[in-house]
């Protein structure tokens, strides 16, 4: 059997247990697991827009999970103000509204910030992108209006039309579904002629600015784009959670979305999902015996590293090759 084919069915495989297992275990009556499936879910989207500037284009942001704090504000703030008749706007708890506003203030964040991050490269990239989040980070600390360092309760989860967000399964099929889009939309991405200079340049950036392409306004493109996707998970995040607070934009979780890409395997589709899928449930299963679980998953990204180049999808593929299906 071919690598493609071999990858084709794990994929197959995992988007079909995410499809399938989660309604039936609440149908089952065990609630928790859709509820540990449907955060499995929405950090996979997280860990896929990662995965396409990390992956595919080698720059490792260590400040993406600034993104998803940014959109879980973008649906608690609106709502707060709502919530305590400060402004009395539907669109305050209009779901289309408040994915408009994280998906925009996330991408405008990461073209003013990535216009400065990508004049560097390696670590002085790693640590700008730290830095920049660090600074959102302390900054919503210092918003004591929308709690500071308590974070947000939000009261009223977004509203779409046909779908009641309160309903679980109507919240997983909506993550499910995408991340499903998610994946599609990166792969669509890195097949087009956009996606082979990004991958190029990540292996010769000098041989194709002599060539002639602007090698710059391609990676922020795809700088951007991978941040507004990121946005769009924190929305979903913050309607599931219903309570944010900066904690979640902090440098350890951005940490943790970059061991999710490496561990399933960098520079493919599945990859992130799969790694998001183990460390969620790794950490459940870990943290129910210690307090002390990081322990047992830094020495688990150090074998990864050491020992798995590809991730764990080059493992179960047998693949020594950072194909993007």
């Amino acid at each position: 059997m071919g690598t493609m084919s071999r990858k084709s069915l794990v994929t197959l495989f995992v988007l079909a247990a995410l499809a399938i297992l989660p309604p039936i275990f609440l149908w089952a009556g065990n609630a928790f697991y859709l509820d540990l499936a449907t955060r499995l879910v929405i950090l996979a989207i997280a860990a896929v827009s990662l995965n396409l500037i990390l992956g595919y284009g080698g720059m490792a942001s260590f400040g993406h999970a600034a993104f998803i704090g940014i959109g879980a504000y973008a649906v608690g703030i609106p709502a707060y103000h709502n919530t305590y008749g400060e402004f009395d706007l539907v669109a305050s708890y209009n779901g289309m509204f408040q994915i408009f506003l994280a998906v925009g203030i996330t991408a405008v964040f990461a073209l003013i910030t990535g216009v400065i991050c990508l004049r560097t490269k390696g670590v002085y990239f790693i640590m700008i992108t730290m830095a920049f989040a660090q600074m959102v980070f302390f900054m919503f600390v210092s918003l004591e209006v929308y709690g500071g360092d308590d974070g947000l309760v939000i009261d009223t989860r977004s509203e779409f039309p046909l779908i009641n967000l309160d309903n679980p399964l109507h919240l997983y099929f909506l993550s499910f579904g995408s991340l499903v889009a998610a994946m599609l939309i990166v792969r669509t991405i890195t097949r087009s002629q956009f996606g082979m200079v990004l991958q190029g340049s990540m292996g010769n950036d000098e041989r194709l600015v002599s060539l002639g392409y602007n090698t710059f306004a391609y990676k922020l493109t795809a700088y951007v784009i991978s941040g507004a996707m990121c946005g769009y998970a924190g929305a979903l995040l913050g309607n599931f959670t219903t309570f944010i607070s900066p904690e979640m934009m902090g440098w350890t979780r951005s940490g943790e979305l970059m061991f999710m890409v490496i561990l399933g395997g960098a520079g493919s589709t599945i990859g992130p999902v799969i790694g998001s899928a183990l460390f969620v449930l790794v950490e459940e299963l870990f943290s129910s015996y210690t307090i002390y679980w990081h322990l047992p998953f830094g020495i688990m990204l150090l074998a990864v590293v050491l020992f798995l180049r590809r991730g764990l999808l080059g493992v179960i593929s047998g693949s020594g090759k950072n194909e993007g299906h």
